[in-house]
């Protein structure tokens, strides 16, 4: 049974590295690779009394720490209650969700979104897909971020529209590398991606970054994608500024959702939002392809669109506040236990979001052979998930997600120490 075992998951080790070998961005999901780690998970490891602890997956209700307020849960339960919202919404959304948006976005803007700006989505990923189905043509290409969010590579794939990477710099605080971004953008580039804060690296772009981002993008004669699912998640010395503060110099497509700053991923209530005060969007034939574009779609349940203004009406920043000391304290907890770890370095530590990058120094270990072989491995050995970096574009490096609970949390990477000290190269 153990070798029957041993041998799925070597197998599926292998179909990583295979895929990884290939076109692995434009295949790999982060949830396909952590259930594929998931299974390397040895359910008798200290007589089956070793608890698995996930470091992998960004969904904070996993956790006991981080709790969806009362009275967003109040809010559907009135909006379903109220028998109104059985039916189907209009598909931008409904009129009152749209509107609460706007102008829950327009208080961090220089000028006011209005409805016609907001269309609703099934969360984030809908919106990421939104964004590149809207852009894509005959050979267009679209430059993402290295590392990224893989869902862009799958949608990216399935438009037929090509990738260009650009990297982001772990030793200027993630930064997106402006001159790899003009280096690669020619007149088919139909959008720069940028996600702020950042997943994976948990960094948090300051204005002057951001402005000089859309400097460049109306240089090379691009739209930005800003994908803002984390956004005010920022727990450093930078706050968080929305892209969409400098619509007036380069068009801005912002994505976001109620998922991460209200802890309802599972809600799927998400945005998709033209940031365009110079009006290139609003050019009737954009327009009419935007909306006919959603008529295709299906949007989140009515009833819980029905009670987004309530939502964002009623939490209390009080909420909000505890979140951000929440994460700034595990984030803490992280980067206080990997400096005991000589073959993990974190290079940045993290501002925002929920998950850092650290990097492996694969020449102090003894028999690992990369950073799919570390978390496979590690999952065996000690019932601990992490995502291997090259999930999200980089080798070598691995993704923790520190929006655990801090005894969790401090447990994982205890075992990763014990870990790391097993397989040290021998000197």
């Amino acid at each position: 049974m153990e070798t029957g075992a041993v041998a799925m998951n070597n197998n599926s080790s292998n179909v990583i590295h295979h895929q990884n070998e290939t076109r692995a961005t434009s295949t790999i999901t982060i949830k396909g690779i952590l259930s594929l780690i998931m299974e390397n998970i040895d359910v008798n490891l200290d007589g089956g009394n070793k608890r698995v602890i996930s470091l992998g997956m960004g969904d904070p209700t996993l956790t006991t720490l981080f709790h969806t307020p009362k009275v967003v849960e109040e809010a559907v339960a009135d909006s379903l209650h109220s028998h109104k919202f059985h039916g189907y919404a209009p598909t931008a959304g409904l009129p009152q969700a749209r509107i609460a948006i706007a102008e829950y976005l327009s208080r961090d803007l220089p000028y006011k979104l209005s409805s016609d700006d907001v269309f609703i989505t099934c969360g984030c990923t809908q919106a990421i897909d939104v964004s590149v189905a809207m852009l894509a043509r005959p050979g267009a290409n679209i430059l993402l971020p290295r590392p990224g969010f893989p869902i862009y590579e799958l949608s990216t794939a399935f438009r037929g529209v090509e990738v260009r990477h650009y990297d982001l710099l772990p030793e200027k605080g993630w930064e997106v590398d402006l001159d790899a971004v003009e280096a690669l953008a020619d007149q088919n580039t139909v959008g720069l991606v940028i996600i702020n804060p950042g997943n994976p690296c948990g960094n948090v772009y300051s204005y002057h970054h951001l402005e000089k981002i859309a400097e460049t993008a109306k240089r090379v004669g691009t739209i930005v994608i800003s994908d803002e699912v984390y956004g005010h998640l920022a727990f450093g010395a930078k706050p968080f500024v929305p892209m969409g503060v400098f619509g007036s110099v380069v068009p801005v497509l912002t994505l976001g959702s109620l998922s991460k700053r209200w802890i309802v991923p599972g809600w799927r209530l998400g945005w998709f939002v033209t940031n365009d005060p110079s009006g290139t969007f609003r050019e009737p034939k954009v327009v009419e392809r935007i909306k006919k574009y959603f008529d295709l779609l299906g949007g989140p349940p009515t009833f819980i669109q029905a009670a987004v203004p309530q939502i964002i009406a009623n939490t209390e920043e009080i909420f909000f506040n505890k979140t951000i000391d929440n994460l700034r304290h595990t984030a803490d907890i992280c980067c206080t236990e990997i400096k005991d770890i000589p073959c993990i370095v974190c290079p940045y530590r993290p501002e925002g979001s929920m998950a850092m990058m650290v990097k492996l120094n694969l020449s102090l270990l003894e028999d690992i052979s990369d950073d799919i072989d570390f978390c496979f491995k590690l999952a065996k050995e000690e019932s601990v998930i992490i995502l291997p970096g090259t999930a999200v574009g980089l080798k070598d490096w691995l993704r923790i997600t520190f929006a655990a609970d801090p005894c969790a949390l401090g447990e994982g990477m205890k075992r990763i120490k014990s870990f790391c000290q097993r397989h040290a190269r021998k000197l």
